[in-house]
């Protein structure tokens, strides 16, 4: 089980750079939007945690 996350975790690892190497303009945009993503459920989590303040 431990050599099966292992061969995976380094598959993930062979594909991103792949991926970076090969399309860097794609994988900025990918970033980005993950970026987003998180800032987005950042500021809903400060919306929430005002509303209970309120």
């Amino acid at each position: 089980m431990v050599q099966t996350k292992k061969i995976a975790l380094y598959m993930l690892v062979v594909f991103v750079l792949y991926t970076i190497i090969t399309d860097p303009d794609r994988s900025a945009d990918l970033v980005q939007i993950g970026f987003e993503g998180v800032a987005s459920a950042a500021q809903g989590v400060g919306d929430f945690m005002s509303a209970l303040i309120r």
